[in-house]
């Protein structure tokens, strides 16, 4: 018996929330968002027909209080909820609340989200439904002594992961007994603070493996079907990075395979609604059981891109209890999509995630974008740092592999640093390009470097903070004739600028030159013609070649975003004229809001440069921090356990002295 959903409450934030209400309203559902205190007004709230605000910023306290979600759904008569990804999406207490509470939960029973949301008791049952599983231990003993002894058994490298959760979270590779204990204790707290859950299995590592998931999906007629697989072997520190449909490694026998393992895996929870089957795919065309995701996916547009299927459409059919209405025989995949996650991080600092203002957002004009951003928002430490998707076709991988590198370098954000042109390495270099990325080709890779600007970035910066403050300066002054302006007598009169470049600050003179601007970066001379300029964007030709950019200036400092990196310069000569001092010694700051979960040294202690000095707890991941310098500690501001802001010192080091 069916029953019609006429209005849909999401149980999230974000871009999986705007790409849901896409669909619900082309479907005729009204749709109702909840938020936290901060996100009253961000993208999501603003999509829906009736937000409702469930609590403050804290995700315990709004988007993971179960009680607020549901009392939310009642209030706005919802008939319906659906879970998004992350948060709730995967927890079988809330879909059986929801049941219990007479409104329709978007997702599988709760019986097949708590088996298979426990890698533990999954793995178990894959064993017995005949799905190949990597050999480990996944018993209920959780001692020290044990997983020793049972890493001895497996053989090292193994792999020690929570048995609860997902995302890459709780999990640690070791590759030598010496090692273990430390990863069994970073892991499982690790997962009792993203779950609260700190039980861990071990398994054999499999090295030099593609990491390849099947898009299953179940009525409630009997139907259950796969929709071809994903590649995301493309990861780091096991987050998923870049991902694509199909795999360039699956031919059509092994697509069966894989295809069919997936079905009987779903089969055996008596699942229902979307999901996805996570395997391991060897060199040898061996493939093993990793996980199944209850929900739908944060990469699922690829796979909605290849079939011509709406996912979310499915998901709400199946939940009014309407069969699919198709079968395995009429599922084909057609050309190649690929999707980039874009992240608030900075790749050139450990990956750290960044939080603050979104000064400027601009989705690319040739791609799909599912974006949980706008200008004007805000990028909040309390929440995953993934902020929108980059999604292109084409009829063939190579076709779509430029596609997005287009898509990426048309893609702006300032305010806050992204890993963007850590993406756009990534789809130009060999392995991915080549199509034989491996699960450890990220991690196995040089660390990224900041990007060093060349004159002509230097060039275009100056520029624009010239040209800006010259407009404000003629909006000041009052109204001047447009044959006065850039008008000079006798040579030209260059305006200084004091750019930094790594460590180094280049001196930058613009000057008006005809109809030109002669700019002297260093010993380097460049000519510099405007041909396009708004409030945000230039296009400009330098020395004879074109540069367009995005660009932002705010009192001293000016952002520029070109195709290939985002760069933020301050005008030293400015700041030191307003007595502005960003000098810094030895005081470690703290990179991101977050809390102090470990201080490793102690006030008179000697450390060496590199040398571990606290943990900090960010975005539900924790990070290290280092000593940029040797020398002494001198103070210690934080302590375990507090709240700390980005900026706060937290260790101040005093430099050793040069002999």
């Amino acid at each position: 018996m069916s029953r019609p959903i006429r209005t849909l409450l999401v149980a999230n934030r974000g871009e999986i929330v705007v790409r849901i209400f896409r669909t619900a309203k082309a479907l005729g559902i009204k749709t109702v968002a909840i938020a936290s205190e901060i996100d009253k007004d961000a993208p999501h709230a603003k999509a829906a027909d009736r937000c409702i605000v469930i609590g403050p910023a804290p995700a315990a306290q709004s988007y993971l209080d179960q009680d607020k979600v549901l009392a939310a759904a009642k209030e706005a008569g919802a008939e319906a909820i659906h879970p998004g990804y992350g948060f709730l999406s995967e927890n079988a207490s809330f879909a059986r609340a929801v049941d219990e509470a007479g409104l329709i939960f978007v997702g599988p029973p709760p019986d097949a989200i708590a088996a298979m949301g426990d890698k533990a008791t999954s793995k178990r049952l894959m064993i017995e439904a005949g799905v190949p599983c990597i050999p480990g231990y996944e018993g209920e003993a959780q001692d020290e002594a044990l997983f020793a002894s049972e890493a001895d058994l497996i053989g090292y490298p193994v792999m020690v992961k929570a048995s609860a959760g997902g995302g890459g979270k709780g999990m640690r590779i070791v590759s030598s007994p010496g090692d273990l204990p430390e990863a069994i204790a970073r892991a499982r707290s690790e997962a009792e603070a993203s779950f609260g859950d700190g039980r861990l299995l071990i398994e054999k590592a499999v090295t030099e493996a593609r990491h390849v998931e099947v898009q299953v999906f179940a009525d409630t007629h009997g139907t259950t079907v796969h929709l071809g697989e994903r590649d995301c072997s493309l990861q780091r520190r096991h987050q998923k990075v870049i991902e694509e449909a199909p795999s360039p490694a699956v031919d059509p026998e092994l697509r069966e395979r894989m295809g069919q393992a997936a079905i009987e895996a779903a089969r055996a929870v008596g699942y229902v609604g979307a999901g996805t089957v996570e395997f391991l795919l060897a060199n040898d065309g061996a493939f093993y059981f990793l996980e199944m995701n209850t929900r739908l996916q944060v990469e699922h547009p690829v796979t909605e891109e290849v079939t011509g299927l709406d996912l979310v459409a499915l998901q709400l059919r199946v939940a009014e209890g309407l069969p699919l209405g198709f079968s395995q025989e009429d599922v084909s995949l057609s050309g190649h999509a690929i999707e980039a996650r874009l992240y608030a991080e900075a790749p050139e600092d450990g990956f750290l995630p960044q939080a603050g203002p979104v000064k400027l957002w601009r989705a690319p004009a040739i791609a799909r974008s599912d974006a949980g951003i706008e200008t004007g928002g805000e990028v909040s430490p309390n929440y995953d740092p993934m902020l929108t998707k980059i999604i292109v076709h084409g009829s063939t991988r190579e076709e779509a592999r430029r596609r997005l590198i287009a898509a990426l370098e048309d893609t702006a954000l300032l305010g806050v640093r992204t890993n963007r042109g850590f993406l756009l390495d990534l789809l130009r270099d060999a392995p991915f390009a080549e199509g034989r990325a491996l699960t450890t080709t990220i991690d196995q890779s040089p660390a990224p470097i900041a990007p060093v600007a060349d004159d002509r970035t230097l060039a275009a910066s100056a520029l624009v903070l010239h040209l800006t403050r010259r407009d404000t300066a003629l909006a000041a002054a009052g109204p001047i004739p447009g044959a006065l302006l850039g008008w000079q007598g006798g040579a030209d009169l260059p305006a200084p600028y004091g750019l930094n470049r790594g460590d180094e600050v280049v001196r930058v003179t613009v000057a008006a030159h005809r109809d030109a601007y002669r700019i002297v970066v260093g010993e380097e001379t460049l000519t510099a013609k405007v041909v396009d300029r708004s409030a945000s964007t230039v296009e400009l030709v330098i020395n004879g070649a074109p540069l367009s950019a995005t660009y932002l200036c705010e009192d001293a400092s000016v952002e520029l975003s070109t195709s290939d990196h985002a760069y933020r310069f301050t005008d030293a000569y400015q700041m030191s004229a307003s007595g502005a001092d960003a000098a810094g010694s030895g005081a470690i700051t703290a990179p991101m809001h977050g809390a102090i979960t470990e201080i490793t040294v102690e006030t008179g202690q000697k450390v060496a440069k590199g040398e571990k000095l606290a943990i900090l707890e960010a975005m539900k991941m924790q990070h290290e921090l280092t000593a940029p310098i040797a020398g002494t500690v001198t103070e210690i501001a934080g302590k375990a356990g507090a709240q700390v802001g980005a900026g706060d010192i937290l260790i101040v080091i005093e430099p050793e002295e040069e002999t």
